[in-house]
């Protein structure tokens, strides 16, 4: 369970709960440990993948004496071995993370998000990653498998505070690179940014076969543009403001907001990342749950060791 110095990021009643699911990936992974998850090698697990033809040298114990009684020739019988998961989290610490309205502020609800989730992968024996990416410059923590990595990973978000303008675009070409392993490559951002250079660096990452998800996070007043009176509306990111009167510029606003969550959405169906959009006032319990159990239906179950 966390210790007091996280009790800020890690809730251990939802934890409790969220423990008796398992983060599955939805491809094979390539690892060194034996694990949860598929592997994109064969091994000999419980799992049949398919038949080959017997070749001289193999252990005449995979061979499926079945077939050779009907067939009168010799299959091996090949399994998909099990291995461990590599975990990066990649958190937006940009300066439009730093939002809050009356539901809180977003760059808490995506750290929040992260810890549990490098919590439930430390706990089931993969390994977890960090980036922290943003104006203010990026802190990195490579995949580890060990409760004090998991340890530095919680300080380094607890520690975190958002500036700066986005290097998400950068980001994601950078560690479609760097993560020369298959790996799940989780994005926790507001995903502020030209859609189409979005959908750019995931399909990068998925270009080099990595497993990616993205939790879009936006508050309900970006959402709902829920104003009644004139505002000034600030660029946290420092590109200036804007003094108007919400009725004017609402109808184009939502259809402008729309056309940009049914491009990003349509754009990560396209490339196959698993796309979330969770709302400042959702439950992030739910959410990740949601998450959880969307993988376990794509990856056709969990097997616990």
């Amino acid at each position: 369970m966390p210790s007091d110095a996280h009790r800020g990021l890690l809730d251990p009643a939802a934890l409790a709960r969220l423990s008796r699911l398992t983060v599955q990936a939805r491809s094979p992974m390539l690892g060194t440990m034996t694990g949860l998850h598929r592997s994109a090698t064969r091994g000999s697990s419980v799992e049949f993948a398919e038949y080959r033809k017997y070749a001289p040298g193999d252990d005449i114990r995979h061979v499926d004496w079945r077939v050779y009684a009907r067939t009168d020739r010799f299959y091996m019988k090949e399994f998909e071995a099990d291995t461990n998961l590599r975990a990066w989290l990649l958190v937006d610490a940009s300066a439009s993370m730093a939002f809050t309205s009356r539901h809180g502020c977003r760059f808490d609800q995506a750290r929040r998000l992260a810890a549990s989730l490098a919590w439930l992968l430390v706990q089931q024996g993969d390994a977890a990653g960090l980036v922290l990416f943003g104006g203010g410059g990026t802190v990195e923590l490579p995949p580890r498998r060990s409760p004090a990595h998991l340890g530095l990973i919680l300080d380094a978000l607890a520690a975190a505070r958002p500036s700066g303008g986005t290097t998400l675009l950068d980001t994601l070409h950078v560690w479609a690179e760097k993560a020369r392993r298959r790996a799940l490559v989780v994005l926790f951002s507001d995903c502020l940014a030209d859609v189409p250079h979005v959908l750019d660096g995931f399909q990068h990452l998925r270009f080099h076969r990595h497993d990616v998800s993205v939790f879009h996070l936006l508050d309900p007043l970006e959402l709902e543009f829920g104003f009644d009176r004139p505002m000034r509306f600030d660029d946290l990111e420092g590109a200036g403001e804007i003094v108007t009167d919400p009725a004017t510029i609402a109808a184009d606003y939502r259809a402008a907001l729309d056309r940009y969550l049914a491009s990003l959405a349509h754009g990560c169906r396209e490339f196959d990342v698993d796309y979330q959009l969770v709302r400042a006032d959702a439950d992030w319990e739910a959410a990740l749950a949601a998450f959880a159990l969307k993988r376990l239906r794509a990856g056709g179950g969990a097997r616990r060791p």
